[in-house]
């Protein structure tokens, strides 16, 4: 019998899930999008998780499952190539996470060394290398993969909620603080595709569906650790991004923008500060590609199960699902070939359509679940929308993220497909 998850647990996975690379790979990204209104981005963001959030308590006290999302989309619509197609996409977004968790750690790793020598080593090896790290210790021991995410949440938090308390304090007399000011907003469009753009930082909160069957007391667990853990991220973000706007010009933000946590630490506590924040960035980044990287193969066992995709991805490969092979495999591609906002336009265009589906789902069985119609509904309208506003103005600033976009979830669907009319000839 397993060991029954309490609520602090459960909301450490939701935290962990969520404060993992995502804040230090897009906060710059979202600056550079949102200027001034950059944590108004980070707030619309986080009520969409909040209202999605509203979803997943109710499913998963209905069908607690650790399939997690996967079990809820099959429920809703029943095992076939819409479901097949959604699930599929669920996998490669957590291939596309671990790209961006990579590709941060990638950004961040050669500014630790230059504090002791200059280095021109390519970020591309960093991110490899570290893909590569985390898959041995995946293929090593899963319980390694529980304890390094364990500390890491540890490490992580309070390194961050350590930045909240000097840079709060910073903020008092600093001349960038005017830069928040809604003079220095960009249009309420931009602020609002700014913060579907970092929408991949929130994310996270849906592994506490897979852990749902053994959270104990879950009527009054479940809904506390979803609620909690979003709502503790939201007012985390919202600061954080207060903090980075009101501490550094704008220029400054453009220039460091793949690593700007680490330079808000400066005006604060000089190199020290920079180099703490980047031993965290590197901490966290990591510790989320371990854990995705087992999360991302259990998705992908979880499909093959269900019989959309072929039975050979629940077969073991060296004592692991072959999935997490080919997971670490495509990320490696995919931080080498793609960057780093195409990267997480990616993955929030596939999160919004999952977390629009799950949404949609929650309205669909709101009489076995006893939700609200009106939520879920709400929900995934908000889902859908922000989705297509997202596409709409990346469309007119780089087509080739929009078409990358579309055409992994194309792809997603065609394969279902494929792989649907193949069986059935069989």
């Amino acid at each position: 019998m397993s060991k029954k998850i309490g609520l602090k647990e459960a909301m450490s996975i939701g935290i962990g899930g969520m404060v993992g690379g995502g804040i230090f790979a897009v906060l710059g990204l979202a600056v550079s999008l949102a200027k001034g209104a950059t944590p108004v981005s980070f707030l619309i963001a986080g009520i969409i998780a909040l209202i999605t959030s509203y979803s997943y308590v109710k499913l998963s006290l209905t069908y607690p499952d650790r399939g997690g999302t996967v079990k809820f989309v099959n429920e809703g619509f029943s095992v076939g190539v819409f479901s097949g197609g959604i699930n599929n996409l669920l996998w490669v977004s957590y291939i596309i996470m671990l790209a961006l968790y990579a590709s941060a750690f990638g950004s961040y790793a050669p500014n630790l060394l230059q504090l002791t020598g200059d280095t021109n080593i390519d970020s591309h090896i960093y991110s490899s290398a570290i893909v590569i790290l985390a898959t041995a210790i995946n293929y090593y021991s899963i319980s390694v993969v529980g304890k390094i995410e364990s500390y890491a949440v540890i490490i992580k938090l309070v390194i961050l909620l350590s930045f909240v308390g000097v840079g709060l304090y910073g903020l008092i007399g600093n001349p960038q603080l005017g830069q928040l000011s809604p003079e220095n907003w960009e249009s309420p469009f931009n602020i609002l595709t700014a913060g579907m753009v970092i929408f991949v930082a929130y994310e996270g909160f849906e592994l506490i569906a897979n852990a749902a069957p053994d959270i104990s007391s879950p009527k009054r667990n479940i809904p506390r650790a979803y609620y909690w853990s979003v709502v503790f991220v939201i007012i985390l973000y919202v600061v954080i991004a207060a903090i980075t706007v009101g501490s550094l010009e704008f220029s400054v933000i453009a220039t460091a923008e793949d690593y700007v946590l680490a330079e808000a630490a400066k005006p604060m506590l000089g190199k020290i500060g920079f180099a703490i924040i980047t031993v965290a960035a590197l901490i966290s980044t990591f510790s989320a590609i371990n854990a995705s990287l087992y999360g991302g193969s259990k998705v992908n066992y979880e499909i093959a199960e269900d019989d959309e995709l072929p039975k050979e991805f629940t077969r073991k490969l060296w004592n692991q699902p072959i999935g997490l092979l080919s997971t670490a495999i495509a990320t490696i591609v995919l931080v080498n070939t793609l960057k780093l906002e195409s990267i997480s336009t990616a993955g929030s265009v596939g999160f919004l359509l999952i977390f629009a589906v799950v949404n949609f789902t929650g309205f669909k069985l709101s009489n076995k679940t006893g939700a609200k119609k009106s939520i879920p509904l709400i929900g995934a309208l908000f889902c859908f929308i922000a989705m297509i506003a997202l596409l709409v103005q990346h469309f007119s600033v780089s087509k080739v993220d929009v078409f990358i976009a579309v055409g992994i979830i194309v792809f997603c669907f065609v394969v279902e497909f494929i792989y649907k009319k193949t069986e059935h000839k069989k």
